[in-house]
């Protein structure tokens, strides 16, 4: 089994090593994109902040309608179907472009109502340009997201991922040139970084639109008619797949965004150093997070072959492997967690609780690391209703409870939270997995 494994591992990393790089990518951007605003004001950086948090449902959105096209893909490319991968992506395009509509234009709509929030008259202020733009830029972003899984449900991912890295780089070029002004455009402040990444996602939809078109591999594999009658029953297959994907990352971040929410009753040292442990754990977990995208494609290529013994080598291996990732991160979280928590903040009181959180940080990701594994493993057997079962007595059931009872019954305070978020993911990890090879064992069975 661990011959099997480790050969599997090789191939699965060869398609997961650009995943990997593109998720951190991502989250370099976010953090240049923090430390430009950031130059700019106070003001601006609480405003950014308070749209990216109205930005998180249009993002789950984007996340579970690329997950379901990778998995229609990846198994009509493991069973050499090659019209039902064109008609996964075509009418992946077709639920882009109406979910993008729909959220761009309830975003433009909460415009005139962000008083409502009660946050302060200034974020109320400087927010409305930056929301106009970051909603605009949802379009072009769901589209490339069907796309970017049409290509990697056929292991065309280093080409994507070319793709989407120059797109980030060009956008922070682009939020510096449009934030601070120069070469005849003006300052524009937090309104630029929107605009820059409206540009900088529409250059990354035609540069994938055209490399689709261009690239011969894909020849026999896209859509005769891209505009031909929609089929119904395509369309239903998707959302059957898209809809419990999106509940159950909604759970997740719903989970995350009501501990910082309660966390900050607490007081504001505590909170800022949750956002520290929070942070670290969240940069080490782009690791298996592309891990798991990547066994998905895997996963779901080798059902739609009909190698269901292959399956359970790659998901195994997944699992040594993410494990050896999670440890080594757990560690250097263990061992520097006071330098990694004052180069976020110079407070003492911040420096002291993060250095603490970030402790219960590297258990807690391990378990993380098992369960988005699992996630992936089950969504290429085409198991996503389940999980969401799972995932909401989990964190819902567990997490909250727990996590609430320690920090304020017991007055552990932010550290009670952490403990409530490692018991609950302890328990999904746990499940989550027993899914797995149940689901295995039932495809097995004759």
């Amino acid at each position: 089994m661990f011959r099997e494994a480790f050969r599997e591992n090789k191939e699965t990393l060869v398609l997961a090593l650009p995943m990997m790089a593109g998720q951190l990518t991502f989250m370099l951007q976010g953090m240049a994109d923090t430390v430009m605003i950031g130059r700019v004001g106070t003001g601006e950086l609480a405003a950014a902040a308070f749209v990216n948090v109205l930005m998180a449902i249009p993002t789950v959105v984007g996340v579970g309608l690329s997950a379901s096209v990778s998995v229609q893909v990846s198994h009509a490319f493991g069973a050499g179907n090659h019209r039902a991968m064109g008609e996964a992506v075509r009418h992946g395009l077709v639920w882009s472009v109406v979910m993008a509509v729909g959220v761009t234009a309830l975003l433009w709509a909460l415009i005139p109502v962000l008083g409502f929030f009660g946050q302060t008259q200034e974020v109320v202020a400087k927010a409305p340009p930056y929301l106009f733009w970051m909603a605009a830029s949802m379009i072009p972003m769901l589209l490339t997201m069907g796309l970017k899984s049409y290509s990697e449900g056929q292991n065309k991912v280093w080409p994507v991922f070319g793709i989407l890295a120059s797109g980030v780089l060009v956008n922070i070029v682009l939020n510096y040139w449009f934030i601070f002004g120069g070469w005849g455009v003006p300052a524009m402040g937090l309104k630029g970084t929107g605009m820059a990444t409206f540009l900088a996602r529409l250059g990354s939809l035609a540069a994938l639109w055209w490399y689709i078109h261009e690239e011969s591999d894909f020849d026999r594999n896209r859509p005769r008619q891209w505009f031909a009658p929609l089929d119904s029953v395509e369309m239903r297959r998707l959302g059957r797949l898209m809809l419990p994907i999106m509940g159950q990352m909604l759970l997740e971040m719903s989970v995350f965004a009501g501990t910082a929410l309660m966390v900050g009753w607490i007081g504001s040292v505590p909170l800022a150093a949750h956002q520290v442990a929070i942070t670290c754990a969240a940069t080490t977990f782009m690791l298996p997070l592309g891990l798991s995208m990547a066994l998905t494609i895997r996963v779901g290529q080798a059902i739609g072959s009909g190698e269901r013994e292959r399956a359970g080598a790659m998901i195994f291996g997944a699992h040594v492997l993410s494990l050896l990732i999670m440890v080594t991160t757990a560690t250097a979280f263990g061992l520097f967690r006071e330098s990694l928590a004052r180069a976020f903040s110079p407070d003492a009181g911040v420096v002291a609780l993060a250095s603490t959180l970030l402790i219960v940080a590297g258990v807690f990701q391990i378990f993380d690391g098992a369960q988005v594994i699992s996630v992936g493993a089950l969504r290429g057997l085409k198991d996503v209703k389940a999980p969401t079962v799972i995932v909401t007595i989990a964190y819902w059931g567990v997490t909250i409870p727990l996590g609430a009872g320690l920090c304020f019954g017991f007055d552990w305070g932010a550290l009670g939270f952490w403990i409530g978020m490692a018991v609950g993911l302890a328990l999904a990890s746990a499940v989550l997995t027993w899914r797995v090879w149940s689901r295995l064992h039932q495809l097995s069975s004759p």
